[in-house]
């Protein structure tokens, strides 16, 4: 597997935040009206002490660079491959893109509706996007690349979502971002001499921020039992294959990240299943076997299917378009089969928040 060349520029970075793909953070805007009706009212103390957390704003210190920043950044990328360079770099835009997108999504949505419990909520949660958005387009200005967020959230295009599609796919998004953040953080403090970026020294207080934002969703799915069950739970599996393929799919194409903080990058995607499908149970009646043998062939064929998109684009001409759609239909047909996959089934229980004990 040959790694793309590392990015030349902002504008570089700027197409590659913008880009439309299975594998990339969308922008999303929803029904506000209906945001605007929704009622907390029976999780009213849940609801209270955790807008008092927020307000709390534990890490209002947090995002801050320090003098030795820089230097230690400049030091250790001039050690790294050239496809670590170019898988960093990836994931610092994409991990960017997905942070501005929620900050965008909260913004409007507390722009939007004059529900104070909604409102409040996404003010807070605004600010923490803003500042992880922030602190990652600092670590891209150190390589020449950093992305005028401004000109992406115009220029970036959107997705319509219904409410319950943002509930259900952003608490997944917030929880898997913590899974994963918390799986590398312990990784790197079991082995420090693997940190080849001192961004990753934040990343403890920073997931603790995603899992937080989880908890917000989870509380309002919970005030709204009609989108946990009936034909919504159909909905969920759905979100819930997205989610994981999507990751899996991501880190197979960029493995040498993974491999730089000494994981295994199927071995570290499964660790980040097993926490978010645990953490899950708090909010939904189901969850994925994700250690079915069939599943993870599945995933694998899923690999297999982007590997060949991505070399029939390459090639370009009629052929290659022709490549591209076989292998859409592949990976479709791959999807169906593990979405009709059995699912393990089970009652939510009745203390609605957890907490970040990974």
């Amino acid at each position: 597997m040959n790694s793309p060349a590392e990015l030349q520029s902002p504008e570089d970075a700027a197409r590659l935040a913008k880009a439309e793909t299975v594998l990339t953070p969308r922008f999303y805007t929803t029904d506000y009206a209906a945001m605007d009706k929704l009622d907390v009212s029976s999780i009213r103390a849940e609801w209270d002490a955790m807008l008092a957390e927020y307000e709390g704003d534990n890490n209002h210190d947090h995002f801050q660079r320090t003098a030795e920043f820089t230097a230690e950044a400049t030091a250790l990328a001039a050690q790294w491959s050239p496809q670590l360079r170019r898988d960093f770099q990836e994931f610092l835009v994409s991990s960017l893109t997905s942070e501005y997108s929620g900050c965008v999504l909260y913004n409007e949505i507390q722009k939007n509706v004059s529900n104070p419990d909604i409102k409040r909520l996404m003010r807070y949660m605004t600010r923490d996007e803003s500042r992880h958005a922030g602190f990652i387009n600092q670590s891209l200005k150190d390589f020449g690349l950093g992305v005028d967020l401004v000109n992406l959230k115009r220029t970036k295009a959107y997705t319509y979502f219904k409410p319950k599609y943002i509930f259900y796919a952003t608490y997944l998004s917030e929880k898997i971002g913590y899974a994963r953040y918390i799986t590398i953080y312990r990784q790197l403090e079991r082995h420090p001499e693997l940190r080849f970026h001192p961004i990753f020294r934040w990343f403890e207080r920073w997931c603790n921020d995603e899992f937080r934002h989880g908890e917000s969703f989870a509380l309002i799915m919970r005030a709204q039992p009609e989108l946990l069950r009936g034909a919504n739970v159909l909905w969920i599996r759905f979100f819930l294959l997205a989610v994981y393929a999507t990751m899996y799919v991501r880190d197979h194409t960029r493995p040498w990240l993974s491999e730089a903080l000494g994981m295994d990058p199927t071995d570290y995607d499964y660790k980040v299943f097993d926490i978010t499908t645990e953490i899950s149970r708090q909010v939904f009646p189901i969850s994925l076997d994700t250690d079915h043998p069939v599943f993870r062939a599945g995933m694998e064929r899923l690999c297999h299917w982007q590997a060949a998109a991505n070399a029939a684009k390459a090639r370009g001409g009629l052929i290659g378009r022709l490549q591209q759609a076989r292998c859409a239909v592949g990976a479709a047909l791959t999807f169906g089969r593990l979405y009709l996959l059995p699912v393990r089934q089970h009652a939510l229980p009745a203390q609605m928040r957890v907490a970040p004990s990974w």
